[in-house]
C-alpha cells in the first residue's frame, strides 16, 4: 500500500492528445485545494499528437515540494495507452512496492501472463468507459478515477471543481467517467 502521509511521486505515461498532462495538472490542483503541497509538469519535446509523453505529479501533505526534476523513482505509474507497454519500459525506476495502474481490456491477469509483475497492480478498461461516456478515446479523467481507487492521494470530490473549470460544458461527462472508472477498477496487491 502506498503511504499517502508522505511525499507521493506519480509518473503518467500516455500519447500526445490522450490527456496525461491534463490528468497531472488536475490532480495537482485538487491536492492544492485540499491544502497539500503539489506540483505537476510534463516531459515532451517537439513530439506531435500520438507520440509518447510523460507527465509527473509530486504530492506531499506536510512539506513543500522542492524537487523540480522528472520523477525517476515513482511510487505510482499510470499508463493511459496499453500500446506503450510494447515500446518502452513504463516500470523503469518504479519502487519495489510501487503501484502500476493500467488502462487495459485484458485485466491484471492478462498483463501478468504477458509481462509478469512484481508490483502492486490495478487495471480498468478506461478506453471502453471513455468511448461510452465521452464519445472519444481520451482517457485522462477516466484514469484519474482508477488512480483514486488504487491510492487515495486526494478525495474524489476535490477533483470536481478542477474538472468543471477545465472542461466546462463537458465537465459532467468527465466526472461521470472518473466515477465509473473508480467503481470498475480492479486492484491487486
Amino acid at each position: 500500500m502506498i503511504d499517502t502521509t508522505r511525499l507521493v511521486e506519480i509518473r503518467w505515461h500516455g500519447r500526445g492528445g490522450q490527456g496525461a498532462v491534463t490528468s497531472a495538472e488536475l490532480l495537482a490542483q485538487a491536492a492544492i485545494n485540499e491544502g497539500k503541497n503539489a506540483q505537476a509538469f510534463p516531459l515532451f519535446g517537439m513530439e506531435r499528437r500520438g507520440a509518447p509523453v510523460q507527465a509527473f505529479d509530486r504530492i506531499d501533505p506536510n512539506e513543500p515540494v522542492r524537487v523540480r526534476g522528472e520523477v525517476l523513482e515513482p511510487d505510482v505509474v499510470v499508463v493511459l495507452d496499453p500500446t506503450l507497454l510494447n515500446i518502452m519500459n513504463v516500470t523503469a525506476g518504479l519502487k519495489q512496492k510501487g503501484l502500476l495502474i493500467l488502462n487495459t481490456s485484458k485485466g491484471i491477469e492478462g498483463f501478468e501472463a504477458e509481462f509478469g509483475t512484481k508490483y502492486q497492480m490495478a487495471s480498468v478498461d478506461a478506453t471502453r468507459i471513455a468511448r461510452e461516456l465521452l464519445g472519444v478515446n481520451i482517457v485522462n479523467t477516466t484514469m484519474l478515477g482508477a488512480l483514486l481507487k488504487s491510492v487515495a492521494v486526494v478525495d474524489m470530490e476535490s477533483l470536481v471543481k478542477p474538472i468543471e473549470k477545465r472542461f466546462e460544458r463537458l465537465a459532467e461527462r468527465n466526472i461521470n467517467a472518473m466515477r465509473r472508472a473508480y467503481e470498475e477498477t480492479v486492484v491487486k496487491e
